[in-house]
């Protein structure tokens, strides 16, 4: 089964700092490059991030630069999303997902396949 699993995601603290998985299944991310898209209650699904499918080239939005970093490890076929100094407004439902292209083509309606989604939620 084709497939991206996302793991990690949990209750945080303000400051604090969590790492989410995006794992592969059936197929391999050298192929893919892999973005990070983020939808908190009541707002659009925003894009976070974006890694090539080489994992030479990262991407950022501008509230997430310096704070979130992208990575990808090849040998266990996952992409990692690093977050650090988390605010308030840094939680929702972050999805990964992937495209047989490069990140400037990671458009929502264009991806081939999705993860199912990790909750990031506020402890304070």
């Amino acid at each position: 089964q084709l497939q991206l699993v996302e793991s990690g995601g949990e209750l945080v603290q303000p400051g604090g700092s969590l790492r989410l998985s995006c794992a592969a299944s059936g197929f391999t991310l050298d192929d893919y490059a892999i973005g990070w898209f983020r939808q908190a209650p009541g707002k659009e699904r925003e894009w976070v991030s974006c890694i090539s499918s080489s994992g030479g080239s990262t991407y950022y939005a501008d509230s997430m630069k310096g704070r979130f970093t992208i990575s990808k490890d090849r040998a266990k076929n996952t992409v990692y999303l690093q977050m650090n100094s988390l605010k308030p407004e840094d939680t929702g439902v972050y999805s990964c997902a992937g495209i047989g292209a490069g990140c400037g083509d990671l458009l929502e309606d264009r991806c081939d396949y999705w993860g199912q989604g990790a909750q990031v939620a506020d402890s304070s």
